[in-house]
This record gives structure tokens, sequence and C-alpha cells, in this order.
């Protein structure tokens, strides 16, 4: 029997329940035990769940939403296919409680592939589209045509191998229940709509306090960061970089967020929450780091250290950066947990280093 994947996205309203995702994550176990719970949708493995519900793949599908917005008045697009790479392509091109079914055949795979644009196949960021398009490589088919030695000398030989397995529609990514985080995020919701730049940069301080702490609690480092501005009349902007080195050390990841923040040019605006997310993560036994001559570097790494060992026995705000002390209590963080929950970090007492 070959695969049903459905990918699930979800249109969840702002400032919805903490618990609102592991909520959802019951729901959908309720038709298979293969659920992966993604930041605003999910992605379940239909195989052996068809002949248990004694529908196919649509009639699931049509199940699985009716109950979302019947139960969370949550709507959403779903889109079945035969990989989860072509159900996610299929998914963001669904509009709002519609679904769309790809059939398994060769024929139903490439009627709906070869004609999209290129850059829609995962991996395919700018850079690469418009090396393909110097070539006449538009479209997933144009590439579909070119053998892999050839991508392999365009691309090279990992990436090339890789883009020429997707362009065929192949993909033999499973449904991981509980796969490692690709990413982590910390929040900070201000009490009142808050003008201050000083204010908004402490926040940020707290939140890559937050993250950096919570990565080398589980020997991991970023190589992006993503900011994420609300702003009082619910709108928001979110901007990303590529870390100049894969991190998981405080001093380095604020050193990204404040040009991240200076970036957007807020001038008098009234900011609602700040968020930060620590992108692309992997163990950090696989990190580099460019060596200095700056003594004064390695200093905050020193302190860095000192302060870990005190929060393991203490709690994680027993100590933290004396720029968080200037006039008040440094912000709490808000964090993703496991399932989605939302987390407040650890109390205790404080002190300034």
């Amino acid at each position: 029997m070959s695969r049903r994947i459905l990918r699930l996205s979800f249109d969840l309203p702002p400032g919805a329940d903490a618990e609102l995702p592991e909520r959802l994550r019951r729901l959908l176990e309720d038709f298979t035990p293969r659920v992966q719970m993604l930041e605003d949708g999910a992605v379940l493995d239909l195989t052996g769940a068809m002949r248990w519900w004694q529908r196919d793949a649509r009639g699931i599908t049509e199940l699985v939403q009716l109950r979302v917005l019947a139960y969370f008045g949550v709507r959403s697009s779903a889109a079945v296919a035969g990989t989860p790479m072509l159900a996610a392509m299929a998914c963001a091109l669904t509009p709002l409680g519609q679904r769309t079914v790809i059939g398994d055949s060769p024929e139903a795979i490439a009627g709906f592939l070869r004609p999209r644009p290129v850059r829609e196949l995962p991996g395919v960021g700018g850079k690469t589209a418009t090396l393909l398009g110097e070539y006449g490589l538009h479209t997933v088919g144009d590439v579909a045509d070119v053998p892999q030695l050839t991508l392999q000398r365009l691309l090279g030989a990992r990436a090339g191998r890789t883009l020429h397995e997707r362009a065929h529609g192949r993909d033999t990514t499973v449904v991981d229940p509980d796969p490692a985080p690709a990413s982590i995020s910390s929040e900070h919701r201000f009490a009142r709509d808050e003008l201050d730049p000083a204010a908004h940069r402490r926040a940020l301080l707290a939140l890559a306090d937050d993250l950096g702490t919570r990565l080398r609690t589980s020997d991991q480092i970023a190589q992006g960061l993503t900011c994420t501005i609300r702003y009082a009349d619910g709108s928001g902007t979110r901007r990303s970089r590529t870390l100049p080195e894969a991190t998981q050390h405080t001093v380095l990841l604020a050193r990204t967020a404040y040009p991240i923040y200076e970036s957007l040019g807020l001038q008098r605006a009234r900011v609602r929450s700040i968020a930060l997310r620590a992108d692309a993560l992997r163990p950090a036994d696989r990190a580099t780091r460019q060596l200095t001559l700056d003594a004064g570097d390695d200093k905050p790494l020193v302190l860095e250290a000192v302060a870990d060992r005190a929060r393991a026995r203490y709690g994680h705000q027993v100590i933290y950066p004396a720029a968080l002390a200037i006039t008040s209590p440094p912000p709490s963080p808000r964090h993703r947990g496991r399932g989605g929950q939302t987390e407040d970090a650890q109390g205790g007492r404080r002190r300034a280093t």
C-alpha cells in the first residue's frame, strides 16, 4: 500500500490559548498515532488509518477538518499526497476550508509537480532559483528533465542529488511524532504597549539569555535567529538573519538580535510583544569557532559558564546580565515547551552579573 500523508495548516486566532496545540494533537491522535505537530499545522500518516476508519484519505481529511472546526473553531487547509514534501507543497496552495488530494500514480504526481516554479521545492532559495534560471530551469519539470550529474556540477554533489530527487517527487521522510526541534523560541509580552527602545533592547537581551541557556542545557547550537515584533494594533513584523557562526552563547545571539531590531526602524512604535527564535538547530559537537586574538571576547563566555552552574543549582533567574537590572527586575521570557505549551522561565531569587 502506498503512503497517504496528510498535511494540515491551521488558521490559529491571535492570542490563542497556549494549550491549544496540545489539545489539537490529542484530537488528531484519535485518527492516527503518527502525528507530527508543526508551528502552525500538523502532518499525519494516514496509511494505516484508512482500513480502521473504512474511509479513503479524502474522507478522513474531511472528517479531521470538520472536527477541528467544530471543537476548536479553527479553520484549516489540507492536502493529501504520497510524501510529506508533496503534501506540504499542495497544502501551501490550498485555500482555507478546502483540501487537495494528489493521487499516487506517476502521472498524478507529475501533473501536480512539473508545472510548479522551481523555488517552491523545499531547499530552493532565491540564489539557487536565480542560478537555475540562468540555465533556463524555471519549473520543477525543467529540473526533472536535467541529468543528475548536470545538477551536481551546478550545485555540488549533495545539493544536486537532493534537488534531482525532489524534482521527481521522491521523499523518504517519515512522520515523526517526537522529532528533535528545528527551532526554539522565547517571547516577552510587555505589561503595556511599550514605546521605549531601551526597554525593547532589554527584552531582546533577556530573550537571548533565555535561548542561550536552553541551547547550552540541551547541548545544541543555532545557525539562524528570527525576531518577531507585535504591535498595539495586532499587526507584526518578522525578520530573520543567519548567524556569522552557529552558536549557543548569549552574547553572540544578542549581537545578532540587536541589528535585526534596529533594521526595522521602529520610531515611536507601540510594541506589545517581542519574540526571538533560534533556528536551524544541530548538536553542539558540530560547532566551529573562529580564532580571535582579543582576550576580551572570551570573558563573557567564562562568566556565562559560571552563570550556568549557578542556575543549574538555584534556578534560571538567580543570576542574570546586569543590563537587565537597571530600573526593574528583568523581563520574564515565555517560551514554547513540549507540545507547544507556553511556559514561564523558572522563578527564584535574582542576582545581576
